[in-house]
């Protein structure tokens, strides 16, 4: 067995949903959201062997980079504006409905508890409810009425604009 190429291939099955996920704690910065994909995936290469096997290698690395990013806002004890540049096309020069509402959508985000922007955040990259709930540590039916809650109250500030 090669340690080097299943670490590629977890980091080539991963990498993609691990760095929006970090964007979305990073509103938007993308060189932040970088720096901090960078850093789970070398905590998951740092600490391989300790993986039991115990959840799914998906929910540990969710767990680390949900960690790694909370860790550093907690650092930096300050809050990230959303980035001006933030879905802006090469193609257009003024944003379309769907950018506005994206970037909407983002700054509502942020207004959000730390664990209630986590949930949406990963229910956003379409991972399982049942891999979100192991990785948060919550019941499956507690997820639901919270993720449900959770898309209420973003539909109100998108709409109200609070």
């Amino acid at each position: 067995m090669d340690i080097e190429k299943d670490f590629t291939k977890i980091y080539n099955a991963h990498a993609p949903k691990v760095h929006r996920l970090c964007l979305g704690y990073a509103s938007g910065d993308d060189e932040l959201a970088k720096e901090w994909s960078q850093e789970t995936f070398i905590k998951v290469w740092n600490h391989k062997n300790s993986f039991k096997g115990k959840s799914s290698i998906d929910t540990w690395i969710y767990r680390i980079a949900v960690n790694t990013c909370l860790g550093d806002l907690r650092k930096r004890k300050r809050n990230i504006p959303i980035s001006e540049n933030l879905l802006t096309t090469s193609s257009t020069e003024e944003p379309n409905d769907d950018e506005a509402n994206i970037k909407k959508m983002y700054s509502c985000i942020d207004q959000l508890s730390v664990q209630n922007k986590t949930l949406i955040l990963l229910e956003l990259e379409n991972i399982p409810q049942a891999t979100i709930a192991h990785t948060i540590g919550l019941a499956h039916g507690t997820l639901r009425t919270r993720l449900s809650r959770i898309r209420k109250a973003l539909l109100k500030c998108i709409k109200n604009g609070k």
